[in-house]
């Protein structure tokens, strides 16, 4: 019998240990898909700030020779 409890609780143990790691992956899911939105965000912004900078510098009055 003591086997059999011992045995019990081992599973118990090992069940609560992968019910943490599972709710830890999706923890760090999240926090993943965050930082890549935040990341496109500022390479999009970059993108458009470049641009900007480009149509400044060739604006459509000035003659290019």
């Amino acid at each position: 019998m003591a086997g059999d409890n011992k045995s019990h609780g081992d599973t118990e143990t090992m069940l609560l240990a992968l019910d943490q790691i599972s709710q830890t992956i999706d923890v760090m899911t999240s926090v993943v898909g965050r930082l890549r939105h935040q990341l496109r965000e500022q390479a999009a912004a970059t993108q458009a700030a470049s641009r900007s900078e480009l149509s400044a510098e060739i604006s459509p009055d000035r003659i290019l020779h």
